[in-house]
């Protein structure tokens, strides 16, 4: 998922910003990772011979979610900016959109694994 997300922001900064402005590529570009979160998190728990709980499929998208939002602060922290500009990311008041990703990413795991078990 990694992988994913430095690819569909690389695409957002290469091909989507100047083609459409910043806030609209920031909208699809978020829309294509948690489509591409749903996808990777459907292929993975259908190929796993792993019996999960919904315990563990819990603790496997908070888990997911803290690993994310802990990269996105200490880069930002690395870089310079300032936490509240990254908060700022979550602001859907604002009209960001940004919250659907780590939303994708905590539920993934409990919706595909506990759907594809039964």
């Amino acid at each position: 998922m990694a992988v994913a997300a430095v690819v569909n922001g690389g695409f957002r900064e290469i091909v989507l910003v100047p083609r459409l402005g910043s806030y609209p590529a920031h909208v699809l570009s978020t829309l294509v990772l948690v489509v591409a979160i749903a996808l990777i998190s459907f292929l993975y728990f259908s190929r796993s011979a792993i019996s999960f709980t919904r315990a563990e499929l819990v603790l496997i998208g908070v888990v997911w979610v803290l690993l994310t939002t802990g990269f996105e602060f200490l880069v930002g922290y690395l870089e310079g900016t300032p936490v509240s500009t990254t908060l700022g990311q979550y602001n859907v008041l604002a009209g960001q959109v940004w919250i659907l990703v780590p939303l994708t990413l905590l539920v993934s795991p409990l919706l595909f694994g506990w759907y594809l078990a039964g």
